[in-house]
């Protein structure tokens, strides 16, 4: 069924730009919906302060109930990735089975290691699906100690931080994975012929799928930061030539590989990403003057 569906994706060519298209729309559709609901306020209630304080035990109760909620939504998660295991399973084996061939071999070497690879990726696959439950839990628990630009901003970061994280899985699983399993399974293919355990393969792709896609909040979080103002763009700019540094570290602990060319694959996008987010911190600095400059003259 995922090898259809991925071998379907490949053949619609320029109509995956149109899907893409459509699919970031929608995200920002969603963010727009999360903005408008951000700015009701109850009657009464002024702008730009907090709410009124809870007592400490309505705080307990409402941090149960979060937590409740969010454990619900990760089991139900995990049990419909449990029901489609075999799916998902497939389509992280997929970029293996394209470099060796159909013909590779998939095996399991321990009696319980094919069931507890079912179980990591069920889980994970649940937090995935939970992500976006999750998050917003967290946000309604901290948004009454909040004003209300800062719950504008927070309810706005939610479906931007979803796609993020989609867009830096997708990077690893069509960039960056397929030439990085070329090294590996083509190198040294005269002296031994690769039997993939199926334990490694799963620990891999999770690994830099899931580590690709938080380095793709990258840019969010330095917005959020400077909106916030809790560091400027200045600041980010004196950390730009020690990030240079950190990428490549990054990079060499995401790819399984010592190969430069893989690394680099990995770190220049993360150096994009970075500079990305000091022309949005200076953005939202600018905005932030502008605001600031506009409220002696509103009065």
């Amino acid at each position: 069924m995922i090898v259809d569906l991925v071998s379907r994706w490949e053949d619609l060519g320029d109509w995956r730009l149109v899907a893409v298209a459509g699919f970031v729309a929608l995200l920002l559709l969603t963010a727009a919906l999360f903005y408008v609901v951000s700015r009701r306020r109850a009657p009464g209630e002024p702008q730009g302060s907090p709410r009124e304080p809870l007592p400490l035990r309505e705080h307990f109760r409402e941090l149960r109930s979060r937590v409740l909620i969010s454990m619900v939504a990760l089991l139900v998660g995990s049990a419909i990735c449990f029901y489609f295991y075999e799916e998902i399973l497939t389509l992280l084996i997929t970029p293996a089975r394209r470099v060796a061939g159909d013909d590779v071999s998939i095996i399991y070497t321990e009696v319980t290691e094919l069931l507890s690879t079912t179980v990591k990726v069920s889980l994970l696959g649940g937090l995935v699906l939970a992500l976006p439950v999750i998050l917003y839990n967290v946000i309604r628990f901290v948004a009454p100690g909040l004003t209300a630009k800062e719950r504008r901003i927070l309810f706005t970061f939610l479906p931007a931080a979803l796609l993020a994280f989609v867009a830096g899985m997708a990077f690893g699983y069509f960039v960056m994975i397929p030439p990085a399993l070329r090294f590996l399974l083509t190198f040294g293919g005269d002296v031994a012929e690769p039997l993939i355990r199926i334990s490694n393969i799963i620990n891999i792709m999770i690994r830099l799928l899931f580590w690709l896609g938080i380095a793709f909040e990258t840019p969010l979080v330095m917005y959020v930061l400077a909106t916030l103002g809790i560091v400027n763009a200045r600041g980010f700019s004196r950390f730009r030539r020690l990030w240079l540094v950190v990428s490549f570290v990054i990079a060499a602990a995401i790819t399984p590989t010592i190969d430069p060319l893989n690394q680099a694959i990995v770190a220049v996008p993360l150096i994009v990403l970075y500079e990305l987010g000091v022309l949005l911190a200076r953005i939202a600095g600018r905005r932030s003057s502008t605001a600031l400059n506009a409220e002696p003259a509103g009065e």
